[in-house]
């Protein structure tokens, strides 16, 4: 009898059960749905037969996968990313758009994780410790595919720790560059709207008054008028919630460009369509500011990639 045996991650907090054991073991809805109605999972040691229960980061969840042994990463060297700093307790990856981070719905291999485990093995030591989740080891945070920049991964239980809470108290600095449609004619401003699943799509986040606070600060870098009006910008993340800059930037009508998820029925503009890739968007961690498990305060920074700067080639 194979058991999924793990802490619900902060990346899993209100995602249905159903959803979220099939992110972890890449088994299809159906499958799980019948796991749960078997009475085969249990949160924090209580049966669970309700497919749509919400999780709570922090929960225990285990589930009994009978005989079928659930996939895990596998280092892949061909897997291709930057690396801005690495030492004993970090790693500080720049990722490029286009690589999933993780393994999770369906996805299997070829991850950013794939190419972690290739190049710094020891992480694998960290899941046969019980140390996060055995899906992502050292990973504490995400980008989405479509976004490029910095990513900091734990190499030690330790940094593990430390790394953890300062995302969850807040206190790691994030700051991302954005390029949104349209015009935004304050110099700087802060979106501060709950985020929560949508109510009309489970997949999509939302401005919901239910939802978890979520603040985004933003300051204008430079406006352009041509050939579409369009602002640039630098992000700053006072919270940590899925899509929270796509969702923020869309919910004040200044979607980020090439975002047609959030982008209330946008199409990617002409000549943008043209440099960008069909899932990039024009988003990138530029700077990441911690606090060094063994150092102190620190700060990396990433510059654009080359498509982006491409794109904004194309503006005046």
């Amino acid at each position: 009898m194979t058991v999924l045996d793990v802490e619900v991650p902060h990346s899993l907090e209100g995602q249905r059960l159903d959803r979220s054991i099939a992110m972890l073991t890449g088994l299809s809805r159906t499958a799980v749905a019948a796991l749960v109605r078997d009475g085969h999972a249990r949160l924090d040691g209580a049966v669970v037969t309700t497919r749509s229960r919400p999780l709570t980061a922090g929960q225990r969840l285990q589930v009994a996968l009978a005989d079928q042994p659930v996939p895990g990463p596998a280092a892949d060297a061909s897997v291709a990313f930057g690396v801005v700093h690495e030492d004993d307790q970090i790693v500080v990856v720049d990722k490029p758009a286009g690589l999933v981070v993780h393994h999770g719905a369906g996805r299997r291999g070829a991850t950013l994780v794939d190419g972690l485990l290739a190049r710094y093995p020891d992480l694998a030591a960290l899941a046969a410790a019980g140390v996060g989740d055995p899906q992502r080891p050292g990973i504490v945070h995400r980008l989405d595919k479509g976004t490029s920049g910095l990513l900091v991964v734990a190499r030690t239980p330790e940094a593990f720790e430390s790394l953890s809470r300062q995302l969850r108290e807040h206190t790691a600095g994030r700051t991302y560059r954005a390029l949104v449609m349209g015009r935004v004619e304050a110099d700087e401003g802060v979106v501060d709207a709950p985020i929560g699943r949508s109510a009309r799509d489970p997949t999509r986040m939302a401005v919901r008054a239910a939802g978890r606070p979520a603040r985004t600060a933003y300051r204008v870098v430079e406006r352009f008028e041509h050939p579409l009006a369009c602002t640039l910008l630098d992000v700053d993340l006072e919270t940590g919630r899925t899509h929270q800059i796509r969702v923020h930037l869309g919910a004040i009508g200044h979607p980020v460009v090439g975002d047609v998820r959030y982008g209330r029925g946008a199409t990617r503009p002409v000549p943008i369509a043209a440099v960008l890739a069909p899932e990039r968007v024009f988003l990138h961690a530029r700077r990441l500011s911690l606090e060094h498990p063994a150092d102190g305060p620190v700060t990396y920074e990433a510059p654009l990639p080359a498509d982006l700067v491409a794109v904004l080639a194309t503006l005046a």
